[in-house]
């Protein structure tokens, strides 16, 4: 893929030019030979004009390795130029899939769990809405083999096969790197989502950070499940159930819900997490 956009940036800067910058002339600094001492080996010394698309094609780390698998495709980059500076990005995609339709690929991300709850905003709604969600690979496990298949069930008839993965069972170094492994051919931005278990200790959690610098990635994301916090867009069913919530009345009782609960309040039916999410935050009517 990372070829195939090169290709393009090179036939498309052929019929269109290339990006204005790869016509720009640079002057060599100091600083320049410093982070690429090849220049100085090519014959470049301070003062010494350089256009873009030389300094693009020949010097950059990505397009270095581009060069490894096909020189000759750099080497004409150098001379004509690139339509484009970067090509490729890969952004968080458990919630992208979900948008379009829950029908399109997580990318480098697990599914987040094979069933779970959504929580959406809703017009006129007092709180988020609590909507179930399932996972496109559960969905089509579903309609072509077993219809009555579902995650974390007791019940032999129902239970998935051990390749069911998500979220929770990819190990926040493994997330890492996962990253890692497919952040080589990409040019720009890239970034994932390392799940992390709500009693995580803090020193194997910081630990993540750590690992993923020494992994040279671009970025670290995590996600922890604390609803003390917030309730978040995405959560398991098994995590509301084992989270109650406390609410005071008026009269000063304070009555308890598990966080998947459904509570009238208000007129509207809320879940326990959502309608305590909303109080605490102070949005609560502001939909």
């Amino acid at each position: 893929m990372a070829v195939e956009g090169w290709q393009a940036g090179l036939a498309l800067a052929k019929e269109k030019g290339p990006a204005p910058i790869m016509q720009q002339i640079f002057t060599v600094t100091g600083e320049m030979l410093h982070k690429r001492p090849e220049m100085i080996a090519d014959g470049y010394k301070v003062g010494d004009q350089v256009p873009g698309k030389v300094l693009h094609a020949k010097y950059s780390r990505y397009m270095q390795q581009i060069a490894q698998v096909q020189p000759e495709l750099v080497a004409e980059l150098a001379e004509v130029g690139a339509r484009f500076t970067h090509h490729s990005s890969i952004a968080p995609t458990g919630t992208i899939s979900l948008s379009l339709a829950n029908n399109a690929s997580n990318g480098i991300e697990p599914s987040f769990a094979h069933h779970y709850a959504r929580n959406v905003i809703r017009a006129g709604k007092k709180s988020k809405e609590k909507v179930d969600v399932f996972s496109f690979e559960l969905l089509a496990y579903r309609e072509i083999i077993n219809p009555e298949a579902m995650p974390y069930s007791t019940d032999p008839a129902q239970q998935l096969p051990d390749y069911f993965i998500s979220a929770d069972a990819v190990t926040p170094k493994q997330h890492v790197d996962i990253q890692a492994a497919a952040q080589k051919w990409i040019d720009s931005s890239i970034s994932k989502t390392a799940n992390v278990p709500t009693d995580y200790p803090y020193a194997d959690f910081k630990s993540i950070y750590e690992y993923a610098y020494d992994k040279g990635l671009k970025g670290c994301t995590t996600f922890r499940f604390n609803p003390e916090v917030f309730q978040g867009v995405l959560v398991k069913e098994s995590d509301l159930e084992n989270t109650t919530y406390q609410f005071t009345l008026e009269d000063g009782e304070v009555v308890e819900f598990k966080g998947n609960d459904e509570v009238e309040y208000d007129g509207e039916i809320h879940s326990a997490a959502n309608l305590f999410d909303a109080l605490k935050e102070g949005y609560y009517g502001k939909f």
